[in-house]
């Protein structure tokens, strides 16, 4: 059984590699796949604490290899908006929906046509009575929705790329 699960998957790996197919991921041909130069991308983001969270994500979800020159430049505009859900008996909210919208662009560092895209998340965090805890589900919700964003972005990112 597993001898006929192993021809079948050498079969299918070789069917697809005569029809062009190329792993995202992989180490194939010379330059590596698709993942392989996104350690060369220099990330701009607005200068606030969203577009710093936001950043750091892209960063680390390209493995940003600081010692390199860059291949290419991202740039990104965030959007922010929050709107309150849920209601208490004295009319305040009880929980926040956060949705960031994020446009980027992508530019070749040697010209060329530049990508884009667009991007949106949305989070929710709980409204807390304390003005600390208030501010920490903000920042919680502003940390995962960069998260998200960048997971997303990178994505995108790479499907573009691989269709050049």
């Amino acid at each position: 059984m597993r001898r006929a699960l192993a021809l079948i998957a050498v079969a299918g790996a070789a069917l697809l590699s005569g029809c062009g197919f190329t792993p995202m991921y992989g180490e194939m041909g010379p330059g590596g796949g698709i993942g392989a130069g996104l350690s060369r991308i220099a990330v701009t983001t607005p200068d606030n604490r969203l577009g710093y969270r936001l950043r750091e994500q892209l960063e680390d979800a390209f493995g940003r290899d600081g010692s390199a020159q860059p291949l290419y430049r991202l740039t990104t505009e965030v959007q922010q908006e929050r709107r309150p859900l849920g209601r208490r008996i004295d009319d305040t909210a009880s929980r926040y929906e956060l949705t960031v919208k994020a446009d980027w662009t992508l530019t070749p560092v040697s010209g060329g046509a530049p990508i884009k895209g667009t991007q949106t998340t949305t989070t929710t965090y709980a409204a807390a009575d304390q003005p600390y805890a208030a501010i920490a589900a903000q920042q919680d919700g502003e940390d995962r929705a960069a998260a998200d964003l960048a997971r997303l972005i990178r994505l995108d990112m790479m499907r573009a790329l691989a269709g050049q």
